[in-house]
């Protein structure tokens, strides 16, 4: 394994990795004929990829970029992705990754908040950044891809001439919040590598073998999970990741097999997708020996193992501290959301509102921190332009997670509960429900609006969306009849049409509910908690319309 330290760099550690491993395989990307790159697969070795860093690294050097420039990535899943981020962080430049499913408002907002200074995108998603830059006051250059580098643009800014150090912001990942908007967590190249040693020396079910392991991982590289969890762990250990475009679960077999992935990564719709196949003498015909993820539902947990041979190790983690807690130690707590123990380096408790410590067995915010005497080692530098909202997640010297959980007064095992803050988990993607709510407010017909999650099997949690239409937009109608039904029909699909120009995809409402009423305060404040009976299932609902079938990715 390479050694690190609190000082070293990306660049530092991925030269070392490449001395050391140079004809392993570093990345994979399998085969995929409908793929329109590398159809045929590709594997990169540290070697290749040690040369092709060098070489790009070289050639934002020579056109004047270095710290503190930053350069937004819109680059799907491809290797290339990694390999320009490396390149960049070597010279102390900070990788700004963009979701490909942002619609162009969202992509506005991230280039006005990050202030990039330039874009490197595929040319499928010009006319997104095109549209987001008529939106933007902002203006960065613009590169795609393909024509990397003979048209790359000399700096804008002055480069500093200082060491990359690691405390130096390596990846800028934007990430939801209850404000409606996103924060922009910065990480630094400390974080970074901290993160994929603390993986690599898990041990108990999670032991990573130096050189053996191919990490099946088809989350997104805008994401904390692949692009830093699971990358910078195979890197360290002169292991592999294997990298899909995307998670589809026809594919997934297939392609497990091919690469002869011994670790995947999952989440909680990914193993209800694959329950759902039907059952195949293949089943257990892989290599795989860990599964590691988080969200797995209970009643799904033990189903899983016994039906494809290997553990699920669930964990928790978050941008803002993916060394990760995770349920590693037989005899594991399979089927009850267990995820883990306060350790040395990942201290943990469980609080009320005012921050005591509630009694073991009682559900509480988890609150975290690195020891008493460095609360804030290897976590996140910071919300980006934000330090009042820094400062306020880490009231008291813990950060403050968000997520309700409880102790187990037995075992200290830590349960995850439910999500503290207004925040919806759809399929591993956060979504702030303020953020939908204020687009919700902007349509015309919409007086009130109240946006919550809701339980949903296959992707954990769905987008409810309550709203009151405006009077002189109610059509008069008799009241549970066939016209008015229609019309109730028209106004959902009217108000999902309306989310789904200006939002990612993902965040549209799953389900739409037209009221007369929403619950408030004296002041006004949404009483989300009234809008249904205690113990109802919002979907069942009279006059709830269910949305899910148009959301998909255009």
């Amino acid at each position: 394994m390479i050694p690190i330290t609190d000082d070293t760099t990306i660049g530092q550690a991925f030269e070392a990795a490449v001395g050391k491993y140079g004809p392993n395989p570093l990345m994979i990307v399998p085969s995929n004929p409908e793929r329109a790159y590398y159809p045929e697969g590709i594997t990169l070795s540290y070697e290749k990829a040690g040369h092709t860093v060098a070489a790009l690294a070289a050639q934002y050097r020579q056109a004047g970029y270095g710290y503190p420039h930053r350069i937004g990535l819109l680059l799907e899943n491809r290797p290339e992705h990694m390999l320009h981020k490396i390149a960049m962080n070597s010279l102390g430049i900070c990788c700004v990754p963009v979701n490909p499913d942002y619609k162009a408002g969202e992509l506005a907002y991230l280039v006005d908040h990050s202030q990039v200074d330039l874009l490197i995108v595929l040319n499928s998603h010009l006319p997104l950044v095109r549209a987001a830059l008529s939106q933007s006051s902002h203006q960065p250059p613009v590169l795609t891809l393909d024509d990397f580098p003979n048209a790359l643009p000399r700096a804008s800014g002055t480069r500093q001439d200082v060491p990359v150090h690691a405390r130096m912001p390596a990846s800028i990942l934007y990430t939801s919040g209850t404000t409606g908007r996103p924060k922009g967590c910065v990480l630094s190249h400390e974080y970074e590598l901290a993160a994929g040693a603390w993986y690599a020396n898990h041990g108990g079910l999670v032991s990573v073998q130096v050189g053996k392991e191919r990490l099946y991982n088809p989350l997104p590289l805008f994401h904390v999970n692949a692009s830093i969890l699971s990358f910078f762990c195979m890197l360290l250990t002169g292991n592999c990741q294997v990298q899909s475009d995307r998670f589809r679960p026809t594919r997934w077999w297939g392609e497990i097999r091919e690469t002869k992935a011994t670790i995947v990564h999952y989440l909680g719709v990914i193993v209800s997708m694959l329950m759902n196949q039907p059952p195949s003498e293949d089943d257990r015909n892989h290599c795989v020996r860990l599964g590691y993820g988080a969200g797995v539902e209970p009643q799904l947990h033990a189903a899983f193992e016994a039906r494809f041979g290997f553990p699920l190790v669930e964990l928790w983690g978050m941008t803002e501290m993916v060394r990760t807690f995770n349920d590693n130690i037989p005899p594991r707590k399979v089927g009850t959301r267990a995820f883990g123990k306060s350790s040395p380096g990942l201290e943990a408790r469980v609080v009320d509102d005012l921050n005591r410590e509630v009694p073991d067995g009682t559900p509480g915010e988890l609150v975290i921190r690195y020891s008493e005497e460095e609360p804030r080692k290897h976590f996140f530098l910071g919300y980006l332009n934000d330090e009042k909202a820094t400062e306020a997640a880490w009231e008291g010297g813990w950060f403050h997670t968000g997520d309700v959980v409880f102790r187990d007064p037995e075992d200290g095992m830590l349960h995850f509960v439910d999500r503290r803050k207004n925040i919806i988990r759809r399929a591993g993607e956060n979504i702030a429900a303020a953020e939908v709510e204020a687009h919700l407010l902007t349509h015309p017909k919409v007086e009130q609006a109240a946006v919550m999650a809701v339980k949903d099997e296959i992707r954990e949690e769905e987008v409810l969306a309550c709203v009151v239409i405006k009077p002189e937009y109610l059509p008069v109608l008799p009241r549970n009849s066939a016209e008015q039904q229609a019309a109730s029909e028209a106004l959902a699909r009217e108000l999902f049409d309306f989310c789904l120009e200006s939002l990612a995809y993902y965040k549209a409402p799953g389900w739409v509910w037209l009221t007369d009423r929403i619950p408030t305060t004296d002041t006004q404040k949404i009483q989300k908690h009234k809008l249904f009976a205690a113990g109802t299932d919002p979907r069942t609902v009279p006059g709830m319309l269910d949305m899910r079938p148009l959301k998909r990715r255009s």
